[in-house]
């Protein structure tokens, strides 16, 4: 028997090149150092410590209106967990349509709609389908770290584009043409977009389809936090005349509360759902039953009154947050109109938004988000907050940054 030496063996642990070309979600690494500062005498009332102020994570302090909640017992009393078919119950598909028709005045077939374990799922399903070895998609700088590492792992390239205060940190027509080149397949925005809560406005976003439809691109628009807009009409990008080429993403994580339920969509050109459809039924098989079941109670109209009522809450945290904060000497350069953060410069306190955030973090128990996560323009000088939180924690919030900061 011929035994091959051990010392040639190859390291079974050894890692995929995706994983090293993806960074780290800093983010996290900020929420495991709030959460052990949290577990000390120092953040514990009962120690006479100040507890933890968490405006750090994307997370509404409201969960699932309480309809949902009632749906998701009556379907485990009911006994109906089994699967669905991959792209969604064909219900919920239709309450989707239904909404799209009466909350933002557009036609959108329920056969073009794939209902996603999150708007996480969509994105890799989407990738997966589209996206090739050397493929480049476009996205402003500062963006989403995600969605840009869902194109990476499937072995393209996210090409972040510098953006500007005047650009309110978003792509526009004339920087996509600039920067397009032999290998680029489309272009990737959110609108509203985390970390800067700025949408595109519905004339730019018209400019931006139209260039990378001359271009035989691809426009795909995340809208996880279309339905947390403040100022002005929101719109959707599939309101856009000839919009069937448009890719949508959206969740019921933000707007409906339902962050850990897991469940999204994807609105397609129909031709692509197809190949979607098979590539969910391999991954995924379907999204979580119960999910999908519960959120059906999503379109009643008590719980869209309900969200509604929680979007004018958000808007009064937004009124409120961001002048204090540039009370603070922490300027907001452009105002959110959308979502729930507020992308702040911090270099008249700190030299960078991680030396800042972790000194906030130390000293007022106050955990942000510093922007290295958010890509490379500059992103050091600013710190994202969620305003997410509860209102009582906001005012805490900036009594203790007034503090430390001496403002």
């Amino acid at each position: 028997m011929n035994l091959t030496p051990l010392r040639s063996l190859p390291d079974p642990l050894r890692l995929a090149q995706r994983v090293a070309d993806i960074e780290p979600f800093w983010v996290m690494e900020c929420a495991k150092a709030a959460d052990a500062l949290a577990r000390t005498p120092a953040c514990d009332p009962a120690q006479g410590g100040e507890r933890m102020l968490y405006l750090n994570i994307g997370e509404p302090d409201e969960t699932a209106p309480p309809a949902v909640v009632v749906a998701a017992q009556q379907c485990l009393d009911a006994g109906r967990t089994q699967y669905t078919p991959a792209v969604g119950l064909p219900a919920l598909r239709q309450a989707l349509s239904d909404w799209y028709a009466s909350r933002w005045g557009v036609d959108v077939a329920p056969q073009r709609i794939v209902v996603t374990a999150g708007a996480s799922a969509a994105l890799q399903l989407l990738c997966t389908a589209l996206v090739e070895p050397g493929d480049e998609f476009l996205m402003p700088d500062p963006c989403y770290p995600c969605n840009r590492h869902f194109v990476t792992a499937s072995g393209g390239t996210a090409r972040l584009i510098p953006t500007t205060p005047a650009q309110r940190f978003q792509l526009d027509a004339v920087s996509v043409a600039q920067a397009w080149g032999p290998d680029t397949r489309g272009v990737m925005l959110a609108s509203p977009a985390n970390p800067t809560g700025t949408s595109v406005p519905a004339d730019t976003l018209a400019e931006i389809v139209a260039a990378v439809r001359e271009r035989g691109g691809l426009t795909v628009v995340d809208e996880i936090y279309l339905g947390l807009s403040y100022d002005g009409e929101a719109r959707t990008a599939l309101s856009l005349a000839g919009a069937d080429d448009v890719v949508v993403v959206n969740s019921f994580s933000k707007y409906f509360g339902m962050t850990g339920w897991r469940l999204g969509w994807l609105v397609l050109p129909e031709a692509l759902v197809p190949a979607v459809e098979k590539l969910a039924q391999n991954l995924y098989i379907c999204p979580s039953s119960i999910a999908q079941h519960a959120a059906l109670a999503c379109f009643t109209p008590a719980s869209l009154a309900l969200c509604e009522a929680r979007r004018t809450s958000m808007q009064a945290r937004r009124d409120f947050i961001v002048p204090a904060l540039e009370a603070l000497g922490l300027p907001v350069p452009v105002q959110p109109d959308g979502a729930f953060y507020v992308w702040f410069d911090v270099t008249a306190h700190a030299p960078d938004s991680w030396q800042f955030c972790f000194d906030m973090l130390e000293r007022a128990h106050v955990a942000l988000t510093p922007g290295r996560d958010f890509g490379h323009a500059e992103t050091a000088r600013y710190a994202r907050l969620s305003f997410a939180s509860a209102a009582d924690d906001l005012h805490d919030a900036v009594r203790r940054l007034q503090r430390v900061l001496g403002r």
